[in-house]
């Protein structure tokens, strides 16, 4: 499969919703190009793929409606909607950007500051971006969480 006609099934997931298997999307994940690291700036809005990884739920309990990369060095990972506005949620501090190697390809990740969390993000649009959320946070046998920023 071409990496546009990856591009399009992502989109395509993302449009339908539904539930989706994770293998479907970490497949996905695998074909599409990297993200480079200036990519990622200013407010994008973000949802969940529905694989049925508890970090699903958890973000939607915090109210969790994407990111804010401020520059690489000052990124709010976890912005929620309080009183109607986007707000950093504190409890989940500040985050970098940086070049890491994930399943073979270097591309942007964001590191959080306080929390063993590692963020991969491949590119998919100019307005599209899904990311691979690799953290033992929710177990160690519960797979990735897929995400996805959207402007």
């Amino acid at each position: 499969m071409s990496t546009s006609a990856v591009q399009d099934e992502v989109a395509a997931i993302i449009t339908n919703g539904g539930k989706v298997t994770e293998s479907e999307i970490e497949t996905a994940f695998n074909k599409l190009p990297a993200l480079p690291l200036d990519f990622l700036h200013g407010e994008w809005k973000g949802g969940v793929f529905d694989t049925g990884h508890p970090g699903r739920d958890r973000l939607g309990d915090l109210n969790w409606v994407g990111k804010t990369f401020h520059s690489t060095e000052n990124v709010d990972p976890i912005v929620v909607s309080k009183d109607g506005k986007r707000v950093c949620d504190e409890n989940w501090g500040h985050a970098v950007l940086r070049e890491v190697r994930y399943r073979g390809v270097v591309s942007t990740a964001m590191i959080y500051n306080d929390h063993a969390i590692i963020d991969h993000f491949r590119y998919v649009n100019d307005d599209l971006v899904i990311g691979a959320m690799d953290t033992k946070r929710f177990g160690d046998n519960v797979g990735i969480c897929y995400f996805y920023l959207y402007k």
